[in-house]
């Protein structure tokens, strides 16, 4: 309904001059939007009111140009009354079907000096929303500021995040009036009374910044500050401003919303047949760099999702200095999984830049991007989103923003927006419980929120493994990033039993019970299956879930939750009638998974689809030989889960030249554990080809679901022989004096890594790699004993390929302590610098790299091919 607060609005009069001036409300049911016009100043407030409620006190509305005012000195011009009833379906979400309903009022005010601006708001059943629309300015026109605010009662509760550009801050509690002076995130959460309101926006893109809210000490109130200090105005058309968003009612009304998403526009995709929402394995919390840099360890990612149903792999940063992706790709197509690839939106931040890189991504074969650190609401920003979702949109390819904004109702109008960032969450290893039992009812409830949980192997454990399984139903999110690592799955069969069957799309989500900072306890349900999650930050005790949620008739409820051993599962027939009581752990919890009871079903579980997986170790996976001599290669292949694997076929493959004894091994058939060996002698020709010559070792299988005459599955390792030149001896070779470097150890034969030894990629200096050499990190020192044995070093040296854009060093030379050549200051561009040193009677050689005067961040410097020629006779 349209509650119209004078006769002289109803008549559509321009206004009020009697003491208190006009006042207009606008409701649909639920909460309503009071507008105040101020007769003394011609000031505009807006409050929301929920029966006799007051939920925020009148707050100023008014917008500042440089062309006018319009904070005060305004009368009513007009005001037009519509409905606004939509139905529209998401791809990802708490429900996918939606229903608007909302009342709207679009008020015409006009200042002193005649220029005007119509304030539009909207009232729908879970709150209210206006903003501001301003005609066509002339050319060099901008808005300057905003007047809007929201002043909440000074005692009301507090849920506040300090801003940041990534919104990756924690939630403290505090109270509106209580909390610091400062600038603080969206959405921002206050209690009034028994109600709640998170205030938020909707509705940001390229046309204006995002904003944040800016709050003194001591006052309820709290500003609307725009990121941009100023914001042009159309050259045509009118400009229309985000949606200052205020969601109200009980926390089941605040954390089922989707006002947000209902006030962004429509989708801008027509077919969305293509975006396929979830489970994704990734492996950056289970090794970071070096894991990202191997194509094995990212196999072993994709082989786990293969074996589990799980929809996609992601690979994060470091891929982009290999050149295995399309191999990576097509090893994950054969088994049913999609590639995802993370990147910095710098590489993005151009047109040409997108061309390049989408194109190159989608003819791999990428399902999408993960993009990262734009750190930044600005109105180019913005713009930039709206560029980079209409290209990525066209070429059909899925995006997760890390680094990033806040949804803004983003995934209704760019569908294929899976989840985004903007959260403390699971990457910074020390998330406290408290803050977990937060994010339901303040970030995860404006949009899909990637807090990337399942990182059992990393950070400091501030919940139980049950509180953190229940993390998969408790937060929504289109694509799940679960970040555990391969053998901390292995090592809790319930967690991976769970993930397999929880899906990362729902058809209706409720609240059950919870309190910000202390509990959430959430039913989804996808299909004809629900699902709970329930965590709690606090004491240990015991939960209670009334299934009122659930339809007539029997349901099975198959609970996990925490035992004295690890996790347990129990599983109980139960009706709507019932309660669910579950004991919980202090800072736990517990996830469960309800289905309709059927005869002689024991479980919830549905079969999954899945393919036998298994591991092929070869050592040695790098030697070195020479002409004549003879290598040895073992090999084994274990089946780790999903089998059977039929038709096994493990064997080697020499090139032409090469000499191999020993055959390979077969099996008609492989169970789970089970496995093949095999060994060779290979043997170097005479008159070898000088470098590295790769030795592949293949299994080849079957799974017993597999289509007819479907090609076999294959994992392949590859044996690297490097046959050194005579009279030449290689630095990685030969044991060190000493060596210090700048993070982590010295590598040889690989660039340098993380803090593990052996953890670094491939020598890569511009196009080329290297086999042979030292990984360093300024400042670094090797010294190597000579004793006056070689006539001369040569080397070439530069920033390693894995930091294309960063660093800057200084590599040195020293025999005995006196420099012997200087490569000068190496950027990141710099072409390598090339060394052929003279060190005929040197005893000790020291090569050193020191930063090139800025600093060690990303000094990651190469001796590639770093070699010494013997004297000559």
């Amino acid at each position: 309904m349209l509650c119209l607060g004078t006769p002289a609005a109803a008549r559509g009069d321009a206004g009020d001059s009697r003491p208190g001036g006009s006042a207009w409300t606008v409701s649909r049911g639920g909460p309503a939007a009071t507008v105040r016009l101020d007769p003394a100043d011609g000031s505009v407030t807006l409050a929301v009111r929920d029966g006799g409620r007051t939920l925020v006190e009148p707050s100023p509305v008014g917008i500042v140009t440089e062309d006018a005012d319009l904070t005060h000195g305004l009368r009513l011009v007009d005001r037009k009354d519509r409905r606004v009833a939509e139905r529209y379906t998401t791809v990802v979400g708490k429900e996918r079907r939606r229903t608007v309903d909302m009342a709207e009022s679009r008020f015409t005010l006009e200042g002193e000096d005649g220029a005007r601006v119509d304030l539009v708001v909207r009232a729908a059943d879970d709150g209210v929303a206006y903003r501001y629309v301003l005609p066509a300015g002339p050319e060099g026109g901008a808005v300057l500021r905003e007047a809007s605010g929201f002043v909440l009662p000074d005692d009301a509760p507090a849920r506040l995040s300090d801003y940041s550009v990534n919104y990756e801050q924690p939630y403290d509690g505090t109270t509106a009036a209580g909390a610091p002076s400062g600038q603080y995130a969206y959405p921002a959460l206050f209690q009034v009374g028994d109600d709640h309101v998170l205030l938020s926006e909707a509705d940001v893109d390229g046309r204006y910044p995002a904003s944040r809210l800016v709050h003194t000490a001591g006052s309820g109130g709290y500003d609307v500050a725009l990121a941009d200090p100023s914001v042009p105005m159309p050259a045509e058309g009118p400009l229309a401003t985000p949606w200052r968003t205020v969601i109200a009612g009980d926390l089941a009304t605040v954390t089922e919303s989707t006002l947000v998403d209902d006030l962004a526009p429509p989708s801008r995709v027509a077919d969305t047949s293509w975006i396929r929402p979830g489970t994704v394995a990734w492996s950056w919390l289970a090794g970071f760099g070096a894991a990202q840099r191997s194509l094995e360890t990212q196999q072993r990612f994709v082989d786990y999702a293969a074996a589990h149903g799980w929809e996609y792999s992601l690979v994060d940063d470091g891929w982009n200095t290999t050149d295995w992706m399309p191999q990576l790709m097509e090893y994950a197509e054969r088994r049913g999984v999609g590639v995802l690839l993370w990147m910095h939106w710098t590489d993005l931040d151009t047109a040409a830049e997108r061309t390049e890189q989408l194109d190159k991504v989608k003819k791999w074969g990428a399902a999408g991007l993960k993009i990262d650190f734009m750190d930044s609401d600005s109105r180019e920003r913005m713009g930039w989103y709206d560029d980079i979702l209409r290209e990525t949109a066209d070429r059909e390819l899925m995006v997760n923003f890390h680094g990033s904004t806040l949804p803004h109702g983003i995934q209704r109008t760019w569908p294929h927006v899976m989840t985004m960032e903007g959260v403390h969450g699971a990457e910074q290893g020390d998330v406290q419980a408290d803050d977990m039992a937060t994010l339901p009812y303040t970030r995860n409830a404006v949009g899909s929120m990637d807090f990337t949980p399942m990182g059992f192997q990393f950070g400091t454990r501030n919940n139980t493994e049950a509180a953190e399984l229940a993390l998969s139903v408790v937060y929504e999110s289109g694509f799940q990033n679960y970040a555990g690592s391969v053998e901390a799955y292995r090592a809790r069969p319930e967690v991976a039993r769970f993930l397999e069957q929880v899906p990362t799309v729902w058809d209706e989500s409720r609240l059950v019970a919870g309190a910000p900072g202390e509990a959430a306890t959430f039913a989804r349900r996808n299909g004809d299956r629900w699902f709970v999650g329930s965590i709690r930050a606090g004491d240990a005790g015991t939960e209670r879930v009334p299934l009122t949620f659930l339809g007539a008739g029997s349901w099975r409820v198959d609970v996990v939750r925490d035992g004295a051993d690890g996790l347990v599962r129990h599983s109980q027939v139960m009706n709507r009638h019932d309660a669910l009581t579950v004991p919980v752990l202090a800072d736990g919890g517990f996830a469960a998974q309800i289905c309709r009871a059927v005869p002689g079903r024991g479980s919830c579980d549905r079969p999954v689809d899945t393919v036998p997986v298994g591991t092929l170790t070869v050592t040695p996976a790098r030697t070195d030989a020479r002409p004549g001599e003879t290598v040895g290669i073992e090999a084994g292949f274990v089946l780790d889960e999903a089998g059977p694997a039929e038709d096994v076929r493990l064997g080697a493959r020499t090139p032409d030249g090469w000499a191999v004894d020993g055959a390979g091994a077969t099996a008609d058939e492989l169970a789970d554990g089970a496995g093949l060996s095999a060994s060779w002698k290979v043997t170097v020709p005479d008159d070898p080809a000088y470098g590295t010559t790769e030795i592949p070792v293949t299994v080849s299988y079957r799974g017993p679901d597999a289509r007819r005459g479907a090609p076999p599955l294959t994992v392949e390792r590859t044996v690297r022989v490097f046959v050194a030149r005579e009279g030449t001896v290689y630095v990685s070779a030969l044991p060190f004096v000493s060596e210090k470097n700048g993070w982590g150890p010295v590598e040889r034969d690989l660039s340098n890594g993380e803090s593990g030894a052996g953890d670094g990629g491939p020598l890569r200096l511009g196009d080329t790699t290297y086999d042979k050499g030292l990984g360093v990190h300024a400042q670094s020192e090797v010294t190597i004993d000579l004793n006056g044995a070689y006539g001369r070093f040569a080397a070439r040296a530069g920033i390693d390929e894995e930091k294309p854009d960063k660093g800057s060093v200084v590599f040195e030379v020293l025999g005995d302590g006196q420099v012997l050549a200087r490569s000068g200051v190496l950027g990141p561009t710099d072409a390598a610098h090339a060394f052929d040193v003279d060190v005929s009677g040197v005893r000790q050689l020291t090569l050193r790299v020191t930063d090139g005067g800025d600093g060690i961040d990303s000094d990651h410097g190469d001796w590639a091919d770093a070699q010494l020629l013997e004297k000559k006779a």
